[in-house]
């Protein structure tokens, strides 16, 4: 089977399948008749096409003739034809629709003319050529505004003011396939029927209506005869459209039923019964190829219109859900690390400091040890120290002003733990109103994105999930601005037990289309799937890392994730020092960008709220670096965004590009400002992420090695292992080191 995608890579291909098409259409439409005379749908599809297809519409035409001994009868027409092939011939660049539609009006005037003058008919058919020219000249530009649209976007779209085109070239169609009828069964009805139909089933009254209008207006313009036979067949489609939800076959069944009735009502004539046999046939072609149907290319604009508000509206309620889970889990996570901070006895570090050098200390911590510490421990509760409060237990302490002192210095510190406490609880409490805020503003705020919502897919997967006992709370499925399919599938917390690659499968069979899916996101009451189309370019990841020195510990953490909508991120944070500390830094601020990203949240607000998080984290060293590439696997766009993080190697042809950005990291500041960029790559470019452990001096290093190897395995380990010799430091720094390569789809389908 030949597609439609191989085509467009073939120009060789679909040039011979368009002429032939086009030749075909010449030998079909140059028999046909509207209105009693001879049909203008041959000139206007020459009009419209291009030199090539243009002149096998002729030609089509022309052989038409001469085997029906037609060339008198047609010449008007078949000289109009001939003078816009030659026009053309001369005037490559006549493309313009108004252009085309003006000059089949005067080649249909100029030979219709000339034809009249040269039999001595001018004057009695000059108005009726004026007439013919006019309209085959507006039917002209309608047909080529479909090609345009069609060349342009791929897609039928009907909610644009070039939807009346469509309508007119679709009037034309039938009218001239109205002509060619074979025992009885009238081809143009035929086609006509099963149109109104399939609409009347997949877009309800509305499209039932419009298309049985504007089939029997192209009926009536092929003759009246037929016409009649289709003339309630708007009613027909209108009450076939009240329908909804229905099996195709029961859906056809009520339709022929309505027809029936109708034409009972009507009175039962000879046409009658033949136009049920028409009815009948396109019912039948009609339940043939419904479960065949797919509107990816055919845009209405109502249904999305009419949804938008229930996607937008659950989409931000499970953002705010997704924001909600997270601050508990903040508060949760700060409860647990003020919990573990340990904070010294100042009983213990008085006796440690004081009483370690004393040759007494034996007598007071062995023999006298109850005596002693409780009088420690009266020290230590005091706010105001004197020689008549100082306790009787420790009146032989030969240490006791170093004591006072001592406790004295203590009870300061202790005052100004308590007010540091006091402020970073006021830090938390502020957090957290930030957050409820953001949860605020995600649940009521609705944002506009370019998505075309397909009620029929959305439908059959809803009912495929259900024949298998799933039951998802909301099933939205639709076309991107590349017209690729995506599903988003949401679930109830406690219902979503079925493995994703068995969802996957389930779906992807029922729709005949390969399907990937993204890892479940969960929010605080449901979890969400993505399914998609794969996009036109895919992420080639490979990353490294080595500890500094000895530490048990990566103070590194990355990670690699797709949102479901084609975009594919990569994220790198370096904690600040080394082992736990710096881990838990780099993790948090890498886990909680990946929820939040997950979840439908912006990368800027992400890396707000990552920072107000660290802000508040407990102990020293809470802030981290953030090094995020975004890549937009469908057009290649690739966005940079760095927080106090090293350079990144990009190898874009025969160049190497270093991004670098003189940024703090994330959890310093309360505001945070980090650096984005944006680059255009191509198939085959390569990016190089790393930490601080990767010094400048191994910069010319990596370009050698990003300009001599295609493989970023072998570049990032040899990236990684040279990075302790090109380190001049004593210390050594935690190392990662992450490569990305982006290739192709296609290309590498073919090569496997």
């Amino acid at each position: 089977m030949l597609k439609f995608k191989s085509l467009r890579e073939n120009p060789s291909a679909a040039m011979f399948v368009g002429f032939m098409g086009a030749l075909g259409a010449g030998l079909l439409l140059s028999g046909t008749e509207i209105a009693g005379v001879s049909s203008f749908a041959d000139i206007s599809l020459s009009g419209a096409l291009p030199l090539p297809f243009s002149a096998a519409v002729l030609v089509g035409s022309l052989v038409r003739s001469i085997v029906g001994q037609s060339v008198g009868k047609n010449i008007v027409r078949l000289s109009a034809m001939m003078i816009m092939v030659v026009v053309r011939m001369f005037t490559e660049r006549l493309r313009d629709a108004k252009a085309c539609g003006i000059l089949t009006a005067a080649a249909v005037l100029i030979s219709g003319t000339a034809v009249s003058a040269i039999i001595g008919e001018a004057a009695y058919k000059l108005l009726f050529y004026v007439f013919y020219g006019a309209l085959s000249g507006y039917v002209t530009y309608c047909i080529s505004q479909v090609i345009t649209g069609l060349k342009r976007k791929a897609v039928i779209d009907l909610s644009s003011a070039s939807g009346s085109s469509y309508a007119v070239a679709y009037i034309m169609l039938i009218s001239a396939l109205c002509s060619v009828s074979v025992l009885g069964l009238n081809l143009g009805v035929i086609v006509g029927v099963t149109v109104t139909l399939t609409a009347a089933y997949y877009y309800r009254q509305t499209g039932g209506a419009v298309c049985g209008a504007l089939t029997s207006c192209g009926a009536f313009l092929a003759s009246a005869d037929v016409g009649m036979s289709v003339v309630l067949l708007s009613v027909a489609g209108l009450l076939t459209g009240c329908l909804y939800r229905i099996k195709c076959s029961m859906s056809a069944a009520f339709f022929l039923g309505v027809n029936f009735m109708l034409i009972i009502l009507s009175g039962i004539t000879e046409n009658g019964i033949y136009s049920m046999f028409n009815f009948i046939i396109a019912a039948i072609v009609f339940v043939l190829t419904s479960p065949y149907y797919s509107d990816k290319r055919l845009k209405t604009g109502n249904e999305s219109a009419a949804v938008m508000p229930m996607i937008t509206g659950t989409r931000m309620s499970f953002l705010s859900g997704t924001v909600r889970a997270l601050r508990k889990d903040s508060e949760r996570l700060t409860g647990l690390l003020s919990a573990e901070s340990s904070k010294s006895d100042p009983t213990d570090e008085a006796e440690r400091r004081i009483c370690t050098d004393c040759y007494r200390r034996n007598v007071c911590w062995r023999s006298g040890y109850n005596e002693t510490l409780r009088g420690f421990r009266k020290l230590s509760a005091m706010n105001e120290f004197s020689e008549e409060s100082f306790p009787y237990e420790l009146e032989d302490c030969l240490h006791r002003d170093e004591l006072k002192a001592e406790f004295e210095n203590s009870r300061r510190e202790r005052s100004t733990e308590k007010l540091m406490e006091m402020r970073s609880s006021d830090s938390r409490a502020m957090l957290c109103e930030q957050i409820r805020a953001v949860e605020d503003i995600t649940e009521s705020a609705g944002v506009e994105e370019p998505f075309r919502y397909s009620a029929p897919v959305s439908s059959v997967v809803r009912d495929k999930l259900c024949r298998f006992g799933l039951e998802p709370r909301n099933v939205i499925a639709g076309y991107n601005e590349h017209e690729r399919l995506m599903i988003e599938l949401y679930f109830g917390i406690n219902d979503s037990h079925e493995n994703t690659t068995r969802i996957c499968d389930l779906i992807s069979d029922e729709l005949g289309i390969p399907l990937c899916a993204s890892e479940p996101v969960q929010s605080d009451k449901e979890v969400r799937l993505r399914l998609f189309e794969a996009p036109e370019y895919k992420a080639e990841i490979y990353g490294a890392t080595s500890g500094a020195d000895d530490s048990c510990e990566n103070g590194d953490s990355f990670t690699c994730f797709g949102d479901g909508s084609g975009r594919e991120y990569v994220v790198l944070s370096d904690g600040m020092g080394s082992g736990r500390n710096a881990a838990i830094g780099s993790r948090m601020a890498v886990n909680i960008f990946k929820r939040l990203i997950s979840g439908g949240l912006g990368s800027a607000p992400a890396i707000k709220l990552i920072n107000s998080i660290l802000l508040t984290k407990p102990g020293d060293e809470g802030f981290a670096t953030l090094d995020a590439l975004i890549m937009d696997l469908d057009t290649c766009a690739v966005t940079l965004i760095k927080s106090g993080a090293a350079a990144t190697m990009i190898r874009r042809g025969d160049e190497v590009l270093k991004v670098s950005a003189p940024t703090f990291p994330i959890g310093i500041y309360e505001q945070s400002e980090a650096f984005t960029d944006s680059l255009q790559l191509a198939d085959g470019d390569i990016l190089i992420m790393f930490s601080d452990g990767i010094t400048e001096n191994e910069y010319r290093f990596i370009r050698e090695l990003l300009l001599g190897s295609d493989d970023i395995r072998h570049i990032v380990d040899e990236i990684c292992a040279k990075a302790e010799v090109f380190n001049p430091a004593v210390h050594a720094d935690d190392v990662t080191v992450i490569g990305v390569k982006i290739t192709s789809r296609a290309g590498y389908e073919n090569t496997v």
